[in-house]
This record gives C-alpha cells, sequence and structure tokens, in this order.
C-alpha cells in the first residue's frame, strides 16, 4: 500500500509530458489524459485516505532513510485533503473543457491550459504529502510557476498585471520560507518532520519561536489571513472562472494545511495560540465587512474567502482536539463550497454578460437551474442548517465555548458575528442577481462579449485594412459595443470572444452540479466525516503514530 504514495503527484507529471507532446493538435487526446489521469487520482487518494485510518503511510524516494531522503506521508490528514482537492480538481477540469468547448477556443493558450494544470494538481498533492521542509518548498514552487501560467492564459493586460502581484507576493513569501528552512537546517542539522519533532525540544525558547514565526508568515501569505490577504481580491477575481474556483477553493487551504501540520508536528504547546485567535478574529471581521462593500460577484467572493480563512485559523489557535476536528470539517467544507460558487460565477457571467451586480437581474425567472445552483452552496456557506457550514461552524464554537478563555470568547462572538454578515451579503447577491427584474442594461441571449485586447487589435486590423483609424462604437453608458450590441468585456478561457447564452453548456452546469453534490454529501455523511477528522485531530495532537512511521527501521 505504501507504493500508493508518490503516485497522486507522479501520475499528473507524466500525464503533463504526453499532454505537451500531443499539443492543440489532439486536443482530444489531451483531454482524455487529463481526464483519466485525475480520475485515477481520485481513487489512489480514497484508497489512501481509506489505508491511512489504520495508521500513516510512508515512503521514502530511492530507499534514503531521512535526513538524506525525500519522504511522502499519508496519514489521515493528508488522505483527507488529497480526497477532497482530487474531486474538486477532476470537477473544475471538466468544467473547464465545457467552456473551452463552448468558446472554441482552440488555441495555443487553452493547449497550454491542460499541461500547467495537472503541474498545479500534482504541486498540490506534493504540498499534502511533503515529510520535510524542503519538499513543502518545492510543492509551493511547483504551485507558483504552473499558477502564473494559469492566471496569465489569453496574456490580456489585467490577467498579466494581477498575474505580476500574485507572483511578487508569492516570491516574497519564497524568500522568507527558505530562510526559515536554512535556519532550522542550522539549528538542528535536518528539515525532516518526524526528526524535527523531536529535535526542536532541544532548541532555545527563542529560536523555536524565530522559526515558528517566518513559517506562520509564508503560511499565511499563501493561505491569505489578515493582515497579508491584500493581493487576492486583485489577483483571482482577474482570472478565468475554472482557475478562479481552483485557485480559492484549494491554493489558500494549501496554506491552512501547513499551518495545522507544523503548529500541531513541530511546535505543541501552543505558544502562539492568542496571535493566531487575534489574526483569526480580524480575518473575520474584516474580510467580511470588504464583502459588504463590494458590488462585482467575484471580489465580493474573494473577501468572503478571506473572512471565512479566519474560522479555520479560529481552530487552530485553540490548539486543542475539539478545536482541531472542527477546523478540518471546515477546511473540507470550505475548499468545495468557495469552489462552487466560483464555478457558478463563471456561470453568471456566461449567460448575464457581466459579474457586477447592479447590471444583473431577473435570473430566478430566467435561469432558475442557475439560481438552484447559486443558492445551495450560498446557503451552505452562511452557516444556515443543516448544511455543512452549520455543522463546521457549531464545531468550531462548540471547542471556543468549551476552551473558556476571554479571547476564545470574543471569536465565539466573532464568528457569530461574521455568519451573519456572510448571509447578508449573500441575500443582498440573491436580490441583485436573481430576485428582482432584469435591468436594461443586461447582456440579451447571443450578445458577444469580447476582451479589450481583442477590441485594440481588431481596431489595429482595421486601420491596416482600410487605411485610417477605425472607431469602437458605444452605448448610452460608454461601454465599447460591436455591431450588434456586443459588449467588450473578457469571459472566456483565453479572454477571446464568448457569446452569452440563455442555456450554459450543460458539461459546464453538470460539473457544477457535481460540486454542489459533493457539498451536500457532507451533510449527509456527517457522522462519519464528524468521526473521521476526530481521529484526524487525535493523530495530530498525539505526533507518535507520525514520527515512529517515518523512523521505523
Amino acid at each position: 500500500m505504501n507504493a500508493l504514495v508518490p503516485l497522486p503527484v507522479l501520475l499528473p507529471l507524466f500525464a503533463t509530458g504526453l499532454s505537451l507532446a500531443a499539443g492543440i493538435r489532439l486536443k482530444r487526446f489531451q483531454r482524455f489524459i487529463s481526464v483519466a489521469v485525475l480520475t485515477a487520482v481520485v481513487v489512489i487518494s480514497v484508497v489512501l485516505m481509506i489505508a491511512a485510518d489504520d495508521g500513516p503511510l510512508s515512503v521514502h524516494l530511492g530507499d534514503f532513510a531521512p535526513p538524506l531522503g525525500i519522504t511522502l506521508v499519508a496519514d489521515r490528514l493528508s488522505g483527507l485533503m488529497l480526497t477532497v482537492s482530487s474531486l474538486v480538481t477532476l470537477c473544475v477540469l471538466v468544467y473547464s473543457l465545457g467552456q473551452g468547448m463552448a468558446d472554441k477556443d482552440d488555441e495555443t493558450p487553452l493547449a497550454v491550459f491542460h499541461p500547467a494544470y495537472l503541474i498545479l494538481v500534482a504541486g498540490i498533492a506534493c504540498t499534502f504529502l511533503a515529510g520535510d521542509l524542503m519538499n513543502l518548498f518545492v510543492g509551493f514552487e511547483i504551485m507558483l510557476v504552473s499558477s502564473f501560467v494559469l492566471l496569465t492564459l489569453g496574456g490580456t493586460g489585467p490577467r498579466i498585471r494581477a498575474g505580476s502581484t500574485y507572483v511578487i507576493i508569492s516570491l516574497l513569501s519564497s524568500m522568507i520560507f527558505l530562510v526559515a528552512i536554512a535556519i532550522t537546517y542550522a539549528a538542528t542539522g535536518t528539515v525532516n518532520f518526524a526528526q524535527l519533532a523531536e529535535r526542536f525540544d532541544d532548541l532555545s525558547l527563542g529560536i523555536t519561536t524565530l522559526i515558528q514565526g517566518m513559517l506562520l508568515t509564508v503560511f499565511g501569505i499563501k493561505a491569505a489571513v489578515f493582515p497579508v490577504a491584500a493581493w487576492l481580491p486583485d489577483s483571482y477575481p482577474t482570472a478565468p472562472a475554472p482557475v478562479t474556483a481552483v485557485f480559492a477553493g484549494l491554493l489558500t487551504k494549501v496554506g491552512v494545511y501547513c499551518m495545522l501540520r507544523t503548529e500541531t508536528l513541530l511546535f505543541p504547546g501552543n505558544r502562539l495560540g492568542n496571535l493566531l485567535l487575534v489574526v483569526a478574529l480580524a480575518s473575520m471581521i474584516i474580510g467580511i465587512l470588504g464583502a459588504v462593500a463590494q458590488t462585482d460577484l467575484k471580489r465580493l467572493l474573494s473577501f468572503t474567502l478571506i473572512s471565512h480563512i479566519g474560522y479555520m485559523v479560529f481552530g487552530i489557535g485553540l490548539a486543542d482536539r475539539a478545536g482541531i476536528a472542527g477546523a478540518i470539517v471546515y477546511v473540507v467544507h470550505h475548499i468545495t463550497v468557495q469552489t462552487t460558487l466560483f464555478l457558478v460565477a463563471g456561470l453568471i457571467e456566461r449567460r448575464g454578460g457581466t459579474t457586477e451586480l447592479t447590471r444583473l437581474g431577473g435570473m430566478a425567472r430566467s435561469a432558475p437551474l442557475l439560481s438552484l445552483l447559486f443558492f445551495v452552496p450560498a446557503m451552505n456557506i452562511a452557516g444556515i442548517p443543516p448544511f455543512s457550514g452549520f455543522i463546521g461552524k457549531l464545531a468550531l464554537m462548540r471547542a471556543g465555548v468549551d476552551n473558556g478563555s476571554v479571547l476564545a470568547w470574543v471569536l465565539v462572538g466573532g464568528s457569530t458575528l461574521t455568519s451573519l454578515l456572510t448571509l447578508y451579503v449573500i441575500v443582498k447577491v440573491w436580490n441583485l442577481a436573481f430576485w428582482r427584474s432584469e435591468p436594461p442594461g443586461q447582456a440579451a441571449e447571443g450578445t458577444v462579449m469580447e476582451s479589450q485586447e481583442d477590441d485594440a487589435d481588431d481596431t489595429d486590423d482595421d486601420e491596416a485594412d482600410e487605411g485610417g483609424p477605425a472607431v469602437t462604437p458605444q452605448d448610452d453608458q460608454g461601454i465599447p459595443v460591436r455591431p450588434g450590441g456586443g459588449q467588450v468585456v473578457a469571459t472566456s478561457i483565453t479572454g477571446k470572444a464568448v457569446t452569452t447564452t440563455k442555456r450554459p453548456p450543460r458539461t459546464m452546469l453538470a460539473a457544477t452540479g457535481a460540486t454542489v453534490a459533493l457539498g451536500l454529501s457532507y451533510t449527509v455523511l456527517a457522522g462519519p466525516l464528524a468521526a473521521y477528522t476526530d481521529r484526524s485531530a487525535q493523530e495530530l495532537l498525539t505526533r507518535t503514530p507520525y514520527i515512529e512511521e517515518v523512523l521505523r527501521p
């Protein structure tokens, strides 16, 4: 069974080579390879999650023992994270295939999408399975390289700017991470998690706290917790809908996972617990207030993402069994629901031509299925019973009450306020985009939506053909339009032209429906999920099973 541990990393990397070799000329084969490999990763992840329930699994690549070799470890937490992430990435891939085929995007940028997406999946799996700090760093860098490609697909101006911001912030966190790794190795002679868990006890409190603070800073940037979250609302909304969905759903949770792993395995005792609780409260309140102020759906969801990361940090800051278990439940819930909401945002953009709420309306009547796909995850993230969002929030609040400290009680109050404001934000979106009458400015079915860059390119062509400058007409609101009424807005995966449709492509609807069903399954399976996360929390806090598995002869 241990031989399966490296496969979630190796299979996507192998498929990347095949996908690049296939290229645009064999696009059907490229799609088949991507779907087949991610399906295989789902199956392997489920097997690892079940097997890890009996104890951690590990493999030393090249049969080199720590600290020389690369160690991959699958325990309950990493197995659960692998399973959820692989299911979500498969659904998002199917969604992107539907969008690409509907938009007829057969150009080179879309051909690059598959290899970059597979590398991203490999990087996520590498992070979840990493048994040492250096391999964790490698997983981060794999994700960074592929993320930049995915963020800048099509090379449009807004995407290049957003991608540049993302890369600069990520490189800064990478530099801090490298310094932390260097200090750790200099102080202990190893970067292996199991060995560090034993050797950190012999270090001075100052050195240990320094390393802990640096790692929390790195993982906080990746997770987008306040005050290092300002980059997220400006980076994610410009990306294509499937890219934004997987970034919002998964990449921020990679940072939360790393916090869970290091705070329990390397730094037991909760020395910085109060700091984490303060950060959690600030993330909740400031994030949701930012969401209240937004009128663009993607930016609004980006701020709710920051806010709800605070719930997970709340559980980590409590650092007891109930708090850790609640945090894991909420991570699993949020990966799925946040991804679903961004996928629905992509469908809304395709139907209405924009995600600006002031220019949307009437979708409850004109697009009832789309309304349902939004309503279910929206109620879920708002914490309405009996959805998994309510279960996760209730578990965290009960853990805070059981803790009994003043700060924990403040967090319970902050969690309640954030949940109520989240419901307010969801109602606001529902009223503007779905419930009210359709506004006059909403794009009608068949409207051709194009990017500003496309407009500039076509203008240049017209100038060359006609020998003079071409003027793009505008509507009454000053929005550039095409002959026939098409507004100039980037919506497709590659930033090219796309036509609004009354009925979104079935493949996109099916993929979104699958993520909605996955989110609902957490409610149906609430008992087994709670029991599994409770055992995961116990294993994390005990530490012994993990250490013994990695260091056994």
